[in-house]
């Protein structure tokens, strides 16, 4: 995928979840904690994030993960480094947007939030179905940040730290694979 198209998906996502919530009228609180600390706490979740990551993937990881993760150090040596942090903060923001806002926000208002949490996290799962392994990781990231978002209030913590860890886990895949068993 060329590195415009791989910009213009990303954009998209975020497009779609930002015209679901003004279609759908679907609250996203802004109340919840400051920028500063919602950026701070998206830094430090981010980092702890991806430590623990890291670590299940040292513990558990099989060798159709470590294929999988072969396939991403690929993605991340086809980019820049520029198009790589533009496609960590689209993401970030949109998929955000997606998941968190419009989705996670409109089984909200409609069932409980666990489910709202859950359902979205699933969601989430699915859109980054790569292998089973990685549809749960994914998953369980949606998980924390759905959590996040629903005990925050802030979806600019989220999107931060959604951000920041897909910039630091495409920055160690690229330059340092064997930490994901990568030859």
């Amino acid at each position: 995928m060329s590195p415009q198209a791989a910009l213009l998906f990303q954009g998209a996502i975020g497009a779609v979840g930002l015209i679901a919530i003004v279609l759908f009228s679907i609250p996203v609180p802004a109340a919840g904690i400051s920028p500063g600390a919602a950026f701070g706490l998206g830094l430090a979740g981010a980092i702890l994030t991806y430590g623990i990551i890291l670590l299940l993937c040292r513990l558990f990881g099989d060798s159709a993960w470590h294929h999988q993760m072969e396939k991403l150090h690929q993605f991340a040596c086809d980019y820049s480094w520029h198009v790589l942090i533009a496609l960590s903060v689209f993401a970030g923001v949109g998929e955000e947007l997606l998941f968190r806002g419009a989705i996670q926000g409109w089984i909200a208002q409609q069932f409980h939030p666990l489910i709202a949490i859950a359902v979205a996290s699933v969601l989430f799962g699915l859109v980054h179905f790569l292998s089973f392994a990685y549809f749960v990781m994914a998953t369980g990231l949606g998980l924390v940040l759905g959590a996040v978002y629903a005990l925050t209030d802030s979806l600019f913590l989220v999107m931060v730290w959604h951000g920041v860890y897909d910039m630091i886990a495409l920055y160690s895949l690229r330059r340092h694979p064997h930490l994901f068993g990568v030859k």
